[in-house]
């Protein structure tokens, strides 16, 4: 685990920090050889897809660059390059839909 990533989920509270690590996990059991850095003050994973402890909830971000108009739709958010879907405890992960909103991407 990259050491700034490890830093970012320790700091989080509860239950970001689970839900965050829980995801974290999702992603790289799917895509072992997937790059996980740090940027922009969270965990990315080579661009394709990022994690983030808000306030009340995780957001996990997905590039929707070249995605048709029906995968757009599941995902929330209008930006055209990066979109998310919201997670608000460990009980509301649903591993294969996440699964498969990152196969998808990739």
């Amino acid at each position: 685990m990259h050491e700034k990533v490890k830093a970012y989920l320790e700091k989080l509270p509860s239950p970001q920090k689970e839900i965050c690590k829980k995801i974290r996990k999702i992603i790289v059991e799917t895509f072992p050889d997937l790059e996980e850095s740090f940027k922009n003050g969270v965990p990315w994973y080579e661009c394709k897809y990022y994690i983030v402890g808000l306030k009340d909830h995780v957001n996990i971000g997905f590039s929707v660059e070249g995605l048709t108009d029906e995968e757009l739709k599941l995902f929330e958010g209008k930006g055209k390059y990066m979109r998310h879907i919201k997670i608000y405890s460990v009980d509301d992960i649903n591993e294969k839909e996440i699964i498969t909103l990152l196969k998808v991407v990739k």
